[in-house]
This record gives C-alpha cells, sequence and structure tokens, in this order.
C-alpha cells in the first residue's frame, strides 16, 4: 500500500476504479449463478429442464458457435448471386455512403464555424449553401440504409422460415416432433419469434461490425495526415484488448438468453392449454388451479428476468466505461499529441485559426473514431447474445433432420432417454389390400402391445375393431398411417392418397365452406379432378347437409367451423369429406357417435356402394351388420381377427 501512494493520483484512482468494477462483476455472476440453479431446481417440465441443463453447458462465443453459425448463413445465403447477397452489397454501399457523408459533414460544419468565427458573411453564406444543397442527398443516404437494412432482415427471415417449414411439413413430420420426440417444447416459438429475434440480430451485428471497421479505416486514413498514423493505431490496439477482456466477460449472457427464451415458451404453453382446454377447466370450477400454475410460471419467467436486467447493469456500467469513457479519453489523448508537442512541424507557422479549424476537424474525425472503436467493442454484447438465438435455431434444425430420418429421442420413465431408429420394420406398398405380417406392435415408449400380429384385410373385406381402452386400436390406426414407427415385420398397405383416416372429433380447416369438404385439396385440385360445387352438393345431400349452403351463404362463405358447426354437423362434414375423395380404405375412429342411427347407416350403406373399404371403432351394435370380419383385442397382449358369423358375440351398446 506504500508503494501505491507514490503513484500519480490518476493511476491510483484507475486501480481503484478498476478493482472495484472487477469486485463488483465476480459478485453478481457469482450470484446470478447461483440463482440459476435455484429456478431450474424448480418443478417444471423435465424436457425444459434437461434441455436448460444442457444448453447452459455450451453456450458461448467458441468455434462450436461459429460452426453452428456457419451452417445458418449457409441458409440465409444460399448462393453468392441471390438477392441476399445484393442486399448484403447494398448495405455496404449504404455504409460507406453513410459514413463519407459523416466526413463531409465534419468538413462543412468546421467550415462554417471557422467562417462565424473569423466573421466572414461570405464564407458563411457559401458554406450554408453547400449544406441545403445537400440536405436531399443526405437524407437519402439516411434512409437508404435504414431501408437496405429491413429488407435484408425480412429476406433472412424469409429465407430461413421457408428452409425450416419445409423440414417441418415434411411428410408427418409436424407430428411426429410433437408426440413422438422429446427435444423440443414449445415448437411453435422456435418457427416463429426465435426466427425472426435470430435474423434480426444477424443483420444488426453485420451492421453493427462493418460500419465500425468502415468508419476506423476512413477516419484513419483521413487522420493519418494530420496527427500520423501512430494515433488510429494506438485506438486500434485499445480496440483488441478491450473487445477481448468484454467477450470474455459477457459468456454468460449466451446461456441466458436460452434460458430467457425456454421461460418465455413455457409461460406462452400453460396459457395456449387454457385456451385449448378452456370448456373443460370450466366444468372442473377449475380456475384456481390453472391460476396457481399460470403465476408459477410467469414467476419463474420475472425471476430470470430480474437476473438478466441485474447482469446487463453490471455489463453496462462496464461497457460504458471501457468503450466510450476510456475510448473517449484515448480519442483525447491522441488528438492532443501533435498540438501539445511543439517540435510537429505541421503546426510550427500555423495561426490561431488554423490551429482551431484543424483541431476542430482532426479533433471530430477522431473522436468518430473513438466512438467507431466503443461501437465495435460493444458488438461483442450482440454477438454473445447472437450465441443463444443460434443455438436454438440449430437445435430445431438438427432434431427436424433426424426426425426426417425415422430417428427419435423420448425422455422415458425417470428421465431415461430412449433413442428409436424406424429401420427395424419394413412397409411395403400394394393396392387392395392391409396385410400384417409378425408385426410387433409397439408404442413409442416402448410399451408392447401386441408381440406378433398376423392378419389380412383385402378391399371389400369391412373389419371392426373392438377391444377394451388401451387395447391398441388407435395405436394399430397410427402405425397403419406411418405416424409411429413399425418396430419389427412387414407391414403391406396402399399408398397413402388411398387410406383415409376420420377422428372422433374431425378437424376443420381455415376457409370456405367448400374447403372443409375437400380438405387438404385445395380449390384447383378440385378443379383439374373435374370436381364442381354441384357434386359437392350432392355429397352433402347423402349426408343430410344440404342446408348449410344456403345458411352459410354459399360455398364461398368462411366462418370459425370449429365453432359454428355442431359435433354431429363436423362429423357428417368428416364423411363428406371421405365421400369425395373416395379412398381405397378408410379408418373411421367412433366417428359417427354424435349422428343418428338413421344417417349413420345410410352413410355406411354409401360407402359400401363405391366400394370403401372400413376399419371401424364404434360401440354400437347397429354397426356390426355393415362389417365381414372382427379384429378383437383383448389388451393383455393378445388378439383374434376372424370372420362374423351368427355365433359371433357383438359387443356395444
Amino acid at each position: 500500500m506504500a508503494g501505491m501512494s507514490k503513484l500519480p493520483a490518476v493511476y491510483r484512482h484507475g486501480f481503484m476504479l478498476a478493482s472495484s468494477m472487477a469486485l463488483s462483476y465476480w459478485v453478481t455472476v457469482k450470484w446470478l449463478r447461483e440463482r440459476s440453479k435455484q429456478l431450474l431446481a424448480k418443478d417444471i417440465n423435465s424436457s425444459i429442464k434437461s434441455h436448460l441443463t444442457k444448453q447452459d453447458q455450451n453456450v458461448a462465443v467458441d468455434k462450436k458457435f461459429f460452426r453452428k453459425l456457419i451452417v445458418l448463413l449457409k441458409i440465409l445465403i444460399p448462393r453468392v448471386f441471390c438477392g441476399e447477397s445484393l442486399f448484403l452489397v447494398l448495405v455496404a454501399i449504404s455504409l460507406v455512403a453513410r459514413t463519407y457523408a459523416d466526413v463531409w459533414m465534419i468538413h462543412t460544419t468546421t467550415s462554417v464555424e471557422s467562417a462565424i468565427i473569423g466573421r466572414s458573411s461570405i464564407l458563411f453564406k457559401e458554406c450554408l449553401s453547400r449544406f441545403a444543397y445537400a440536405m436531399p442527398l443526405l437524407a437519402f443516404v439516411n434512409n437508404a440504409l435504414k431501408y437496405t437494412v429491413d429488407e435484408l432482415k425480412l429476406r433472412f427471415r424469409k429465407r430461413l422460415s421457408l428452409h425450416l417449414y419445409d423440414q417441418y411439413l415434411k411428410g408427418y413430420t409436424y407430428y411426429q416432433i410433437n408426440t413422438l420426440d422429446s427435444r423440443i417444447s414449445n415448437i411453435d416459438q422456435l418457427l416463429t419469434q426465435d426466427v425472426e429475434k435470430f435474423c434480426t440480430s444477424v443483420a444488426d451485428l453485420y451492421t453493427n461490425i462493418s460500419k465500425p471497421c468502415m468508419d476506423i479505416v476512413i477516419y484513419a486514413r483521413k487522420l493519418s495526415g494530420t496527427i500520423g498514423l501512430s494515433g488510429p493505431s494506438l485506438l486500434v490496439l485499445y480496440l483488441i484488448c478491450a473487445g477481448l477482456v468484454l467477450t470474455r466477460l459477457r459468456r454468460p449472457i449466451g446461456r441466458m438468453t436460452v434460458a430467457e427464451q425456454q421461460f418465455e415458451g413455457e409461460f406462452r404453453y400453460v396459457n395456449s392449454r387454457l385456451v385449448t382446454n378452456c370448456e373443460e377447466i370450466a366444468f372442473y370450477n377449475g380456475s384456481r388451479r390453472e391460476k396457481m400454475i399460470i403465476r408459477d410460471g410467469f414467476e419463474r419467467l420475472i425471476k430470470h428476468l430480474r437476473s438478466l436486467i441485474i447482469f446487463r447493469l453490471v455489463m453496462g456500467c462496464i461497457d460504458s466505461v471501457i468503450a466510450k469513457y476510456i475510448s473517449t479519453c484515448v480519442g483525447y489523448y491522441v488528438v492532443s499529441r501533435p498540438f501539445l508537442d511543439p517540435r510537429y512541424a505541421r503546426h510550427t507557422r500555423s495561426t490561431y485559426n488554423e490551429l482551431l479549424e484543424d483541431y476542430y476537424s482532426s479533433g471530430r474525425m477522431l473522436m468518430r473514431l473513438a466512438e467507431a472503436v466503443g461501437r465495435l467493442v460493444l458488438a461483442g454484447r450482440e454477438l454473445t447474445k447472437l450465441t443463444g438465438f443460434t443455438t436454438r435455431v440449430t437445435d430445431l434444425i438438427g432434431v427436424l433432420s433426424d426426425v426426417n430420418q425415422g430417428i427419435y429421442v423420448r425422455t422415458g420413465i425417470n428421465n431415461t432417454i430412449m433413442d428409436t431408429k424406424n429401420n427395424e420394420g419394413r412397409i411395403r406398398t400394394q393396392d387392395g389390400i392391409i396385410k400384417f405380417e409378425n408385426v410387433k406392435l409397439m408404442t413409442p415408449n416402448g410399451d408392447v402391445l401386441i408381440e406378433n400380429l398376423n392378419f389380412t384385410v383385402q378391399s371389400g373385406q369391412n373389419v371392426i375393431v373392438v377391444g377394451p381402452n388401451g387395447c391398441g386400436k388407435s395405436s394399430l390406426f397410427r402405425t397403419i398411417g406411418e405416424l409411429w414407427p413399425l418396430a419389427s415385420g412387414t407391414l403391406t398397405k396402399p399408398g397413402s392418397g388411398h387410406l383415409f383416416y376420420i377422428p372422433q372429433k374431425p378437424y376443420m380447416t381455415i376457409g370456405t365452406l367448400r374447403d372443409q369438404i375437400i380438405y387438404p385439396d385445395s380449390y384447383f385440385d378440385m378443379r383439374r379432378k373435374g370436381i364442381k360445387d354441384d357434386n359437392l352438393n350432392e355429397l352433402l345431400d347423402k349426408v343430410q347437409l344440404t342446408y348449410l349452403v344456403q345458411r352459410e351463404g354459399g360455398f364461398d362463405g368462411v366462418q370459425d367451423w370449429m365453432d359454428v358447426l355442431s359435433g354431429g354437423e363436423k362429423q357428417r362434414i368428416a364423411m363428406a369429406r371421405l365421400f369425395y375423395h373416395k379412398p381405397q380404405f378408410a379408418i373411421l375412429d367412433e366417428c359417427t357417435s354424435a349422428v343418428s342411427v338413421d344417417v349413420e347407416g345410410f352413410m355406411y350403406e354409401y360407402c359400401r356402394t363405391v366400394g370403401i373399404t372400413l376399419f371401424t371403432v364404434s360401440h354400437r351394435k347397429s354397426l356390426w351388420k355393415y362389417h365381414e370380419y372382427c379384429l378383437y383385442m383383448d389388451g393383455r397382449g393378445s388378439y383374434s381377427f376372424k370372420p362374423i358369423d351368427e355365433h359371433t358375440s357383438e359387443f356395444g351398446s
């Protein structure tokens, strides 16, 4: 301490400031780490907890991050000559134009001030006239930069979103990633908010790095003739040192960004559950319990955001000191050297006005250079934040790739990880037959429902499937529809276009009344098949729904069909949809439970007339007469498949 007292006051103060800042940062980071552990230890979704723990280990500005970023950049900019490349060039041109506009403004404002101090009205009017003439061009340069950056963000988002949706909506991936794989939760947030934030962050980072770099090059070139090359070199050296220090200090931001998005997704999920299940919750009078669930998720989010705010407060103070104030002091030191050095040849014979004008011009350029150095140092903050979004998006791409290859990862009992690869069973495509050969009927969790399933259904052989709840009826249909992987054996079936499934609660799409009948076809698909609205009216007549055309304003009427139609109307619309597509086989899963017996009977008779072979799950005895075979599953691993005759016991009511 005695040695410290001998140092100049400025060094003592600087040392004390640096020590206090380092201590504050250490205490804050240690507190935040303990806080994060407490938040993650709470009772939250196990898959989210494991995902957060994994991300906490992997998020950092390192080689792995840059490899992930390069993968995403290849998606954003697929070719050298594309629209995104053009706008990258336009942004760069706009940045250069903006910098030269700033240099011109510095010279012009310095000339105006020199004319005022020199009391020269002629020079003042001349400089002011030049400024007035340049106003439109300056305004265009500033707003052209904003336009090119916004357009670049939009193009990046479009390119990445279309790529992700191509993978997400490929085959049955959208179903399998939500039901068979547990690595991604709240995928809707990833596809919307996280993609938008990533693209915005990438475009902003490009401008936040490109603009300061261009400023440094241009201003250093301009200043080298007045104050020498050593001044700008000193600022660049400071940039490197400060950048390394701040990048190291900001490392926790990446992990905290990932955790923030996970907590946001969890909070969105509990709110969407309330909307989806509002009727059931109301019947249970469960508002108090749901309020507790929502508040619990919200409190976790708020606590994490508060921790993030505190960390940003500390880092903001450190950023301001290192990137703004110290860089300003370095700038003042550099610009003062040629003016305070009596041996500097350039200013030995300069008048006071010349010194003043040179100082204003050089000083302002050097301050702009110092500001550019500061912005480049602070760009590391955006880079650290980008690591979180990059990790989230690349994780999504990896999971989508796995699921498209039939690889699923699920969290089982006691948080065990189970890998499932869809490469053991074999599916063959053949019209007019559904045949199971030594198929192990198994759930994605690994529960074996039937060890060895063997039966054959030819076209025209209608089958009714019966058994207790949980015996595997729905699992059978999911296997036939290729929604679940085939564990073993061989399944022979028609192509997907010749197999149609109607659940108990039919799906109503967004669109017109016509769209409800022809789904998933579009209007152009319908016209290409040669089907007209008169044909659709005939189909509605067969399910006794012709009154809907008039009630809803024709086939072009648009409504919220899930709310407008009753349960029975939706089931009959689904049957009209079946008649429209005329598949070889149809799976009817309690799809007429809200339809009267007489209408139900007519629809089943029509299916037999047009040659649609039925797999029916129903508890109504009245439907047995429309089927020739019965598949009985006892729920204990056994089954029977045999023709229906007078000795067959009918199940149901």
